[in-house]
This record gives structure tokens, sequence and C-alpha cells, in this order.
């Protein structure tokens, strides 16, 4: 049997940190591999040790059968090597053509041949079956155009074997499905595809078979047709992980109040939300829902309607002053929209605070120090202290970082866009008990998903939106898979119930 790639018996030791611990890994030429784990499970510090951004401290790399005890930078790329990460490694104010020639320009007598760099560029895209705007700046492009321009950048590089990191975590579901045609695409022509995903759905639409870590150790491979997700999860976690999380609550009065709420995106959206309640919003892509979410947050504004907050008419013109008014949005895209990357947790928790926590220009040192520390307790947020910066936290803990500052504000009002997005499993339950927890206290809760199991272990009602609409409002005795979907694709169904 033909392997592309092979780690065996690979170790690294950081100190204090055994984060690879004897992993053994044959990966088939022309094959999807699937690998999976939670955060902390030693995804990162293989795909660190396979592009040669790590050195192993024992055992062995074999590429295409050549056998190495490590791999550099530039011999991984030589070998065909290639590593799409979440966060694309692009030039963003250069054009596509730009990023996937980078450094291998065709030139003669020391002058760029722009028409030849220009058709090798068209003809790799042309090859993936993707129409692109060759001359189209990178930052105008969407996620998913980034990440294909790297596919293509990475082809062009004579790259055989793929990682891929993460690649769908903020794509839209039409996205997700053109991404996963050009990964079927390269397989055909017999490219070795890595597929490192927290979404397991992802893994059993797209994958041929799959490894799973655990603390740094492999704890074993699976063929996709032999087994489900209820046993990878066990295999991740060491435990079974139940998404049936709901608790009843007392509902109490109504606190958020929306009427008609109509702008380019949204027509006449109208519902209300109770204290103590789980309110679930689905959609499909294009729905409206995260144009909802901003509604609300007044990052944008509506042409018709209007906001109340416990029987008081509002005009959120800003986020500020709908933090103001007892409101806490944890955004779709976290690292984009919800933090600091580059500072650290103690500033990113008391970010919405400064106002309150400064006088005559100077912050209340101890007060900062003591509400982060509240908050990291509270939330069991993993850091080695307050003064990590928050790009080096997990996903998991980064988004209790988000939520954790609206806490820290004593918001009332909390609307979670995707919360669990690139979330590993075990945190997502973690989360999913904190958004139990809040409501259970008296909090509101808006919960969107485009999951919609994520929805029904925790929500009351949940909202299905279609085109900027309410399709319906679905009561938790109506949940089930079938009638939720079906709102989102058909026309109002009979038998909804709405409160």
């Amino acid at each position: 049997m033909d392997y592309a790639l092979e780690l065996k018996k690979v170790d690294k030791v950081f100190p204090g940190v055994h984060a690879l611990e004897r992993v053994d890994l044959a990966v088939k030429e022309g094959e999807i591999r699937g690998l999976v784990g939670e955060n902390g499970a030693g995804k990162s510090t293989l795909i660190k040790i396979v592009s040669g951004a790590y050195t192993p401290t024992s055992g062995e790399i074999v590429v295409f059968g050549k056998k190495y005890e490590k791999l550099t930078p530039v011999i991984s790329e030589r070998e065909g090597i290639a590593v799409v990460y979440q966060n694309l490694n692009l030039a963003n104010k250069l054009t596509v053509v730009d990023n996937v020639m980078l450094g291998i320009e065709p030139s003669k007598l020391g002058f760029i041949e722009g028409k030849k760099r220009e058709k090798i560029a068209k003809d790799v895209f042309e090859r993936l079956n993707y129409k692109i705007n060759i001359r189209a700046r990178v930052e105008d492009l969407s996620a998913a155009q980034q990440g294909i321009v790297a596919i293509g950048r990475a082809l062009v590089r004579k790259a055989r074997i793929f990682i891929l990191d993460e690649p769908t975590a903020i794509l839209t579901e039409k996205e997700i499905q053109t991404l996963f045609s050009i990964i079927r695409q390269l397989k055909k022509e017999g490219m070795t595809i890595v597929y490192i995903s927290h979404r397991l759905d992802e893994v059993f639409e797209l994958c041929d078979s799959v490894t799973v870590l655990r603390d740094g150790k492999k704890i074993g491979d699976r063929e996709i047709k032999e087994t489900n997700e209820d046993e990878l999860i066990s295999m991740m976690v060491g435990r079974g992980v139940s998404f049936d999380l709901y608790k009843k609550r007392e509902i109490g009065e109504e606190v958020l109040k929306a009427e008609n709420l109509t702008n380019v995106k949204l027509r006449r959206v109208s519902f209300s939300a109770y204290k103590g309640e789980i309110l679930g919003i689905y959609g499909l892509v294009g729905s409206g829902r995260t144009t909802l979410s901003r509604v609300l947050f007044g990052a944008e504004k509506v042409d018709e309607g209007r906001i109340m907050i416990h029987g008081k008419e509002v005009h959120l013109k800003s986020p500020r002053m709908a933090m103001y008014k007892g409101l806490g949005l944890a955004p779709e895209d976290r690292r984009r929209h919800g933090l600091a990357l580059k500072l650290d947790v103690k500033y990113n928790i008391n970010l919405p605070l400064y106002g309150r926590i400064t006088k005559f220009g100077f912050i209340d040192l101890r007060r900062e120090k003591v509400e982060a520390f509240n908050m990291v307790k509270a939330l069991s947020i993993k850091t080695p202290s307050l003064s990590q910066k928050v790009v080096n936290l997990s996903g998991g803990n980064q988004q209790k970082v988000v939520i954790g500052k609206w806490l820290a504000m004593k918001s009332d009002i909390f609307i979670l866009d995707e919360p669990l997005n690139g979330i590993d499993v075990g945190v997502k339950e973690d989360i999913l008990n904190l958004i139990n927890n809040l409501a259970s206290k008296g909090a509101t809760i808006i919960f969107i998903s485009s999951y919609i199991p994520e929805l029904l272990s925790v929500c009351d009602r949940i909202i299905v939106m279609r085109e900027g609409e309410i399709a319906g409002i679905v009561d938790r005795a109506s949940f089930t898979e079938e009638n939720i979907l079906s709102l989102a694709v058909k026309s109002r169904s009979k038998g909804v119930v709405e409160k």
C-alpha cells in the first residue's frame, strides 16, 4: 500500500508539556483523512511538525517513501506539503494573482512576465472549476474565496498533500459545499488531504477515514463507514457527551420586544423574548439571522420598526447605546468582531467596563484585575495568566472571554451568534451549560445557530427565519429537526405554536 505521509512514534516535548506521545499516522495517497480531537489534543503540534515549523523530539516522518528525522519549511514545501490554516497567511493588500505567484514569479532578463503569471493563475482556478477575478484584492474576497486562493497557491507550488485546518469555521453552508467540491476535485486528481475539523458532520460527509487524538496520544483510526459520531466523541473526550441539556425554567415577564423591524435584509420582523428564556433563531444562508443580531445590538439600522426593552422604546443608534441598555453580543466571527486578539485576557474582559472603572483618566487597576480574575474563575477560562494574549487561547476559551466581558458588564440580554462555532466538543458542553445557567439566573438569551441540534438541546422556543422574515416560532413541545427545517425552506406550516 502506498502512503503519502507517515508519522512513526513521533514525540514532541515542550518544557513541562508532552504535546505528542509516540504518535503514529499513515495516510494513503488519494485519501481524505479526518483528524479530530479536543483543543489541546495535539492536532496543532502535529501540523507544525509536518509543515517543518516544529522539530520532533523523537520519531520518524516519511513523505512519499522518503524518511526524515525532521522537516523544515523548505523541505516540507519541496516534498509537496501545503498547510491551509483557518487564519490564512495571505497578503491581503495584494491581488489574487500576486498571492498565487508570490516568490515564484516567472521572469525574463530580470523582468517579471505579467501575462505568463496571469495565465498560470487562471489555469490553476480553471483546474479547480472555480471562477474568480484574479485581479481582485484579497481583502475584498469572502473567507471562502480566500481559502480557495490559498489552495490555488499551493497547487502552483506542486503541492500533493494538503492539510486543511478548520477551513469552514466561518463559512456559510453554500461556501462550505463549494469548498467540499474543490476538495473532492483534489482527491480525484490523486491528492492527499488531511482534514481537521470540530464539526463531525463534515468529517462524515467528506472523509474516507478519521484519526482521533486525545491528550497528545493517538486513540485510534476508524473507517468512516464503520463508525459514528457517538463513538468518535467518546474517543475524543474519554467519556460520552450529551447535548440533551434542556432544563425547565421559570419564564418571566417580557424583556425585549421587536416590532416590524425592516431594512434591506429584514422584512417586518416581530417577536418577544422573556426573562429566563433561551430563544433560538435558526435560518439558512441569507435568512437574515445575523442581520437581526446586529440590528438588536445597534450595529445596523432599520428603516422601519421599533425595539422595546422592559416595556420602553429604545433607539439603539450604536453598540455603545445597546451595551448600556443591558445587551451583550457574542458575534459570529469572534476573532474579527468580538475580541482584541493582540491584547490580554484582562483587557478584553474589562473592555466594556473601562468607562465605569476610570476616574480622571486613570484606570482603577485593582478593580480591573479583580473583574478579570472573577470572570476567569467563574467561567473556568483556561489561561496561564490574566496577561496572556487572547490570540493564544483556544477557540472555546476565547468564546468564554467574549461572554465574560458581558457578564462583567452585568448585561441581562445576551445575543449569541453561532457561539459554538470552531469549538471542540467538550467545551461545547461547557458553553451550553453556561447558557443554561445564565437563563436560570434570569438572563434573556437569544441563541442563533445554523445547527439545529444545538438549538434543540437548550432552547425554549425557536424562531425560524427565511428570506429576512419570520417563517414561524416553534414551541419546545413541537421541536423536531424536520419541523424546523421545513419552515426554513417552505411557506409557513400549520400547527406552529407561537407564544
